[in-house]
């Protein structure tokens, strides 16, 4: 079930004040290679160089991360890999200052599941691993910049940062594709896309599946429920309101974004962003 999806090249919808983070870093997005596409959304690459430290926050997204990183102000001078689950609940805030530099791969929720099958994706909801515990081990530097003593340099090329991503990725890609997925993959693009996608029971029933099984393949494949995802993608549309108008007729809002009430949209607001949607982007 393949449906139509989003660039992700310019989407900021996520970011808490996208603009204060664009103003601190230098961030680009890159397409993976073809064989990769089904899987992986998006490249993201992020370079700062900072007199200060500052904290970005995230309303996260349901989809599962590879990262290669080097940065002075968690680890010194040495590079290293992470693999972060779905961060779930709450906001992801991630504290950077000085030099750094960030080569991640984002994979489209309910695609990741091919690369591990034996594991339900739900078994890295919330968790931060050492990259090594779920893919084999890879030179960081050269992934990083092509050699161990120049990730920390500013004339690291974009393209050969992709490359390496895509020779190490490429060599772990499914030799077959997994139709659940597939199908996994379409119904999140699907919550994503349509606001009338409200409730689970409808999602499923238009699908032709039992709520039990559709919360199923999401639990295996998603990493979190449906109905977490239909509340998320709402909440990003909300945070993407809130930052960019002031005039909000907030109880119209909340009716189109299925809430019974706008109560029950503040409520939620408040308590993924940690302020309410009055106070937000200026806390």
């Amino acid at each position: 079930m393949e449906r139509d999806q989003p660039s992700p090249r310019r989407d900021t919808r996520g970011i808490l004040d996208p603009a204060a983070l664009l103003t601190r870093v230098r961030l680009r997005r890159h397409e993976p290679a073809e064989a990769l596409r089904p899987y992986i959304e998006t490249y993201w690459f992020i370079d700062w160089d900072l007199p200060a430290p500052y904290a970005s926050h995230l309303v996260p997204h349901p989809s599962v991360n590879l990262t290669f990183q080097w940065d002075e102000y968690d680890r010194g001078t040495e590079p290293y890999g992470e693999f972060t689950g779905v961060a779930a609940p709450g906001l992801y805030t991630r504290k950077i200052s000085g030099l750094g530099r960030v080569c991640g791969a984002k994979f489209w929720p309910g695609a990741f599941r091919p690369f591990v099958p034996d594991v339900p994706v739900a078994e890295w909801t919330g968790r931060v691993l050492p990259y090594e515990e779920v893919f084999p081990r890879v030179d960081v530097a050269a992934l990083l910049s092509g050699g161990p003593h120049g990730y920390g340099g500013p004339d690291v090329s974009d393209r050969d940062r992709v490359a390496a991503l895509d020779s190490y990725l490429l060599a772990l890609a499914p030799a077959e594709p997994d139709p659940a997925a597939e199908l996994a993959r379409g119904l999140v693009a699907r919550i994503r896309a349509e606001r009338g996608v409200r409730r689970v029971a409808d999602l499923a029933r238009a699908e032709g599946m039992s709520v039990r099984s559709l919360q199923r393949l999401f639990l295996g494949h998603v990493g979190v429920s449906p109905k977490w995802c239909i509340l998320r993608y709402r909440i990003h549309e909300a945070v993407e309101a809130a930052g960019s108008r002031t005039d909000i007729d907030w109880a119209a809002l909340a009716a189109d974004l299925g809430y019974a009430d706008q109560a029950h949209l503040v409520r939620d607001f408040t308590a993924t962003v940690g302020v309410p949607p009055t106070a937000y982007p200026t806390a």
